[in-house]
């Protein structure tokens, strides 16, 4: 690209020069801004007037000057979806006073070169993809500056110690970042300050004291991050607060008593953290508070009637605590109440009586102790007009479902599941015309399925199993065109499945067994292309089964029970039908010509698709062998050679300059101590060798508090992506949080040798439980039932964060002290330098048996579907305590293969492990069987994506608890 002479000469020109260079002195306004521009890309054309030929930038879009000197004071460029780095151009604009970028997509550092703007009062990076730390120069010439925001970047390392020199600013937004180390004492310095959001980063440590210095803060936001000790004990010294948000930390101890006297708050969020004893009455002298927020903590005892006095309180959630006993009649006096969660505690008693009084948008009281009826007010309420959502499920309520349900005009989800409610479901349901979700399972209902639930044509998802209804299934369900769930299993329902039902094209799960079903099914059920769950077992149904599409890939299972049914899935031939022309269905092993001899068993097997695709990934990793192997010599070379540079002190990125860094290496910690007990000799230790895997050994070492954490030491060196990529990439993987995923801790780097310290799971691996550790630790029916639905919440969550596995095993899924499952090993193909499948293959999807078809097919898009695949393996793994692939003599005995056949035959018993404790309920293993297998087809838009998969687990979940229940 060729640059304007103009351009050329700015470019090359000294900066104290430059003013005397140039006639006259307003054109460093013009010639800045074009360099600028020369490094961006625009893709709207929205910088098309910034012409280099204009003597001042006055008129160009985005650009505000001083109407006397004509200088540009501001640069408002935000939302133009720009791309590139903010060079140090802009700090010719001497009199700018504001510049505002935000909303783009600059990448890079962030130039300290802008601390040279002498003027500048606002400084809005914002929501764009900046990295790397935040220059100890930008602060350093902060005399003007009032307000920065730095938030939704990509910035690492500790806040900079000039910041504490700004003693004019009143705006601090540093939120949504990676930055890490413990909060400057520093901060407490800027009197100023009105605004401080430090939310979603890593900081750690205790708040230092001296926050009540700040007398002029309104707002203060520590949010997620790894924040321990006591609230800060004078915060109630800043009197003019009027926002405190400290969720998401791990704050132990109570209230500060000093908050009492924050008279002006009306944001107050202390949830999600470790916070003890009764929650203190005075809260309710804090009368201004509209949003109250201190679930997840371990707030016990009665709730206090003084809250009451919070006349201008709209939401309050006080859920997944410790608290007992009634709500107080005294809420019924917070007329501003919009929303409220009490659900997960020990509350007990009848419902409140102002429940649907006030003019609540949201109520939940879910997982508590109420009893009696469900009763609404006699004369017309405004909760009628306002409530959108009303979870009074898992309690012990009685009653029927009183009829003025239907009232609710603006009702969007409604759930009365696990109670012990009885009578009819009343007609008025169709009234409910905005209603999405609508759960009266697991009760004791009775009576007809009212035909007026056609007419809630907005429902999603529509559940009523678990109940005594009866009668015929209503054809006008067909109406409710949005369903994606239709749930009516253990019933009494009768009559025909109505042909309405295939209308519901946008239904991904249909349970309609055990009931009394009859007739044969409708074959159009095959055009629900979105079916990823069928189940019609145990009724009367007969006739020929639906044959095509999502039918063709079903187990036995899901029609079992119904002697009358007929066709290949079932292997019974329908009267007056011809033999159909043998067709090889890629997800199973099973014939459409019924079992064949036990002689012959295992040669079907051996030529399975299964079987080739595990014995074709053998081929294809052994190929891979050699090249690896020679990549590890170079890796383990440059170990040997970094270990003894390897020095771990104090968590400071000890990184001064660039020699520094090569030598000494780069320490990043997210959360914890920093300071490592034994050092780097601990990591090098064969005895604290943990085990190897595709991408290298991991150790256990303890940092200096004695808390032990596991370290990675990779072998793929070699392969990794240089150190900003590296690190953009683990930083953040970092940031993924969830139960049942191992916490990625920190990392290390040098160019030789990187690490990644991830949290330390003490009872070893589900491969070590399910494959190597004997009769003593075999799990229980329960514990496998957990650690499946847990490694599938972990791997949903991963999904939503739009990060895949891809190497889904029982080696990777670590049980801790507790017995939850934390899958661990996540997103390291990130760390390659580029998606490579001989890598991955070679690398990560070396267990073989896990492996989805699809790797070994060039023209197949990889998506989240592959560790689908692996989960579903992994399941049936679980379930039979038996490796995916089984090398005998003269075969290979694919596992999901002979589940499948077993499956189809009936004997389902002979698969399930032998060292199972404690027995099983078939039907639950049978269902989680069907679901494995499911997951494990060798078709990729056959698999549900995991957070169906959950669905379908609760499901299961639910089923077996009311069975407990009423045995």
């Amino acid at each position: 690209m060729l640059l304007p002479m103009k351009l050329v000469a700015f470019l090359f020109l000294p900066p104290l020069l430059f003013v005397q260079s140039l006639d006259p002195p307003l054109n460093d306004d013009v010639l800045g801004l074009i360099a600028f521009k020369a490094g961006l890309v625009d893709p709207l054309s929205r910088l098309t007037s910034w012409n280099e030929e204009d003597n001042v930038a006055c008129k160009w879009v985005g650009v505000k000057c001083d109407l006397t000197t004509n200088r540009v004071t501001e640069l408002i460029l935000d939302g133009f979806s720009l791309s590139g780095h903010i060079g140090r151009s802009l700090a010719r604009l001497q009199s700018l006073t504001l510049l505002q970028l935000s909303r783009n997509n600059f990448s890079g550092h962030i130039s300290p070169n802008l601390a040279q703007i002498p003027s500048l009062e606002v400084l809005d990076l914002s929501d764009n993809t900046l990295s790397g730390s935040i220059p100890e120069e930008l602060f350093q010439q902060c005399g003007e500056l009032k307000a920065i925001s730095l938030a939704k970047n990509s910035l690492t390392g500790p806040l900079p110690q000039s910041l504490s020199s700004c003693s004019n600013l009143q705006r601090l937004n540093l939120s949504l970042n990676c930055l890490s180390g413990q909060l400057l004492p520093g901060l407490w310095s800027l009197t100023s300050l009105r605004f401080l959001a430090l939310s979603d980063n890593f900081f750690e440590g205790d708040v230092p004291g001296g926050v009540e210095a700040l007398s002029d803060l309104r707002v203060i936001s520590l949010r997620n991050n790894n924040l321990v000790g006591l609230l800060p004990e004078n915060l109630g010294n800043c009197l003019m607060l009027k926002s405190v948000d400290f969720s998401g930390n791990y704050f132990r101890g109570a209230l500060p008593l000093s908050m009492r006297k924050l008279e002006l708050c009306r944001y107050l969020d202390v949830s999600m953290n470790s916070l003890t004893g009764e929650f203190p009455g005075w809260v309710g002298e804090m009368r201004s508070l509209e949003f109250l927020y201190i679930s997840g903590n371990n707030f016990s005892g009665r709730v206090p009637s003084a809250l009451g006095n919070l006349q201008s309180l709209k939401e309050l959630n006080m859920s997944r605590n410790r608290f007992l006993g009634g709500l107080p009649e005294s809420f019924g006096g917070c007329v501003n109440f919009n929303v409220v969660d009490f659900g997960h505690n020990s509350f007990s008693g009848n419902l409140p009586s102002w429940l649907f009084v006030l003019d609540l948008e949201s109520a939940s009281l879910s997982g508590n102790r109420y009893s009696g009826s469900i009763t609404f007010p006699a004369s017309w309420s405004q909760s009628f007009q306002s409530l959108e959502a009303l979870d009074l499920s898992s309690n012990a309520l009685t009653g029927v479902i009183p009829a003025a349900i239907g009232n609710f005009s603006r009702l969007q989800a409604l759930n009365l599941s696990h109670n012990s409610l009885v009578g009819s479901i009343p007609a008025s349901i169709g009234e409910l015309n905005t209603t999405c979700v609508l759960d009266v399972s697991n009760n004791r209902l009775s009576g007809s399925i009212p035909p007026e639930v056609g007419r809630v044509v907005s429902l999603q998802q529509l559940r009523l199993e678990s109940n005594m209804l009866s009668g015929a299934i209503p054809t006008e369900i067909g109406n409710c065109s949005s369903l994606t769930s239709l749930v009516l299993s253990q019933n009494n329902l009768t009559g025909h499945v109505p042909g309405s039902v295939t209308n519901l094209t946008n239904l991904e799960v249909l349970d309609l067994s055990f009931n009394n079903l009859s007739g044969s099914l409708p074959k159009e059920l095959t055009n629900l292309s979105h079916l990823v769950w069928f189940n019609v077992s145990f009724n009367d149904l007969e006739g020929e089964l639906p044959v095509g599409g999502f039918f063709n890939t079903i187990p036995s299972s899901s029609v079992i029970g119904n002697p009358s049914l007929c066709g290949s899935i079932v292997k019974q031939s329908c009267p007056g039908v011809h033999p159909k022309p043998l067709v090889l269905n890629p997800n199973s092993s099973v014939s459409n010509h019924g079992p064949l001899p036990p002689n012959l068993r295992h040669k079907r097997i051996v030529l399975s698709i299964s079987s080739l695709v595990a014995i074709g990934a053998a081929v294809f990793i052994a190929l891979g062998v050699v090249t690896v192997s020679i990549l590890n010599v170079h890796v383990r070379t440059s170990m040997a050679q970094s270990a003894a540079a390897f020095t771990l002190s104090g968590g400071d990125d000890f990184s001064p300059s660039h020699d520094t860094e090569a030598n000494y290496g780069k320490l990043v910690m997210f959360s914890g101590e920093a300071d490592f007990a034994t050092g780097a000799q601990s990591l090098l230790n064969k005895n604290c060798e943990l085990g190897r895997g595709g991408f290298g050994a991991v150790y256990r070492t303890e940092l200096r508090g004695g808390r032990p954490v596991a370290i990675k030491k990779l072998n793929t060196t070699s392969l990794t992506k240089c150190q900003e990529d590296f690190e953009r990439e683990v930083e953040t993987l970092g940031k993924i949080r969830h139960q049942n995923l191992v916490t990625l801790e920190g990392y290390y780097w040098t160019p030789s040798l990187q690490l990644l310290i991830n949290e330390y799971v003490s009872a070893g691996s589900l491969h070590k439980h399910l494959q190597d550790g004997g009769d003593d630790s075999c799990l229980t029916w329960q514990q496998r039932f957990n650690i499946i639905l847990g490694t599938a919440k972990g791997l949903a969550h991963l999904h939503r964060m739009n990060v895949i596995h891809y190497n889904m095993k029982s080696s990777n899924v670590l049980i801790d002290v507790s017995g939850d499952p934390k899958v661990g090993d996540f997103g390291l193909a990130q760390l390659l330098p580029a998606f490579d499948r001989y890598i991955l293959s070679s690398k990560v999807q070396s267990a073989l048996g896990y492996t989805a078809a699809e790797f070994a097919c060039q023209t197949v898009k990889i998506t989240d579907k592959c560790d689908v695949y692996g989960f579903g393996v992994l399941t049936l793994e679980v379930l039979t305590g038996k490796r995916p692939v089984e090398y005998m003599e003269d075969d290979v005995v694919v596992l999901s293969d002979m589940v499948r056949e077993a499956l189809d035959e009936g004997r389902i018993e002979e698969c399930i492990d032998k060292k199972l404790k404690g027995g099983y309920p078939m039907e639950e293993a049978i269902s989680i069987v069907k679901l494995g297998l499911i997951c494990a087809s060798q078709v990729p838009s056959s698999r549900p994506d995991m957070d169906e998969v959950i669905r379908i687990l609760e499901l299961i979940q639910t089923s077996s608890e009311k069975e407990e229940m009423e045995s």
